[in-house]
């Protein structure tokens, strides 16, 4: 079982950073590929970024490649997502989710998730 643990939310204007964070505490968290996603009233959750276990490799949506950069600290036990250049669109709760193997891109492909923590963007 892995817990995930969301933190770094809250409200920024259009064109500003923001920072958010994933814990996940235990040994194990170096075995897992971390994913953020994110989800907007009425809509369905949607992937943002994915990272495997050694940091080496990722993949991001096209909607925030050039934007948003996904990192870990496996000796903190923790993933990264930093957000530049918000947009209002980029408004959601960003959820983080594990899975062992190579980081995917569909939510049916993790199978442990955080509770979110939401990102609010104002234009």
């Amino acid at each position: 079982q892995v817990q995930l643990v969301e933190s770094g939310g809250g409200l920024v204007q259009a064109g500003g950073s923001l920072r958010v964070s994933c814990a996940a505490p235990g040994r194990t968290f170096s075995n897992y590929a971390m994913g953020w996603f994110r989800q907007a009233p009425g809509k369905e959750r949607e992937f943002v970024a994915a990272i495997n276990w050694s940091g080496r490799s990722t993949l991001y949506a096209d909607s925030v490649k050039g934007r948003f950069t996904i990192s870990r600290d496996n000796a903190k036990n923790t993933v990264y997502l930093q957000m530049n250049s918000l947009k209002p669109e980029d408004t959601a709760v960003y959820y983080c989710a594990a899975r062992s193997g190579w980081p995917m891109t569909r939510v049916n492909e993790y199978d442990y998730w955080g509770q979110g923590t939401q990102v609010t963007v104002s234009a």
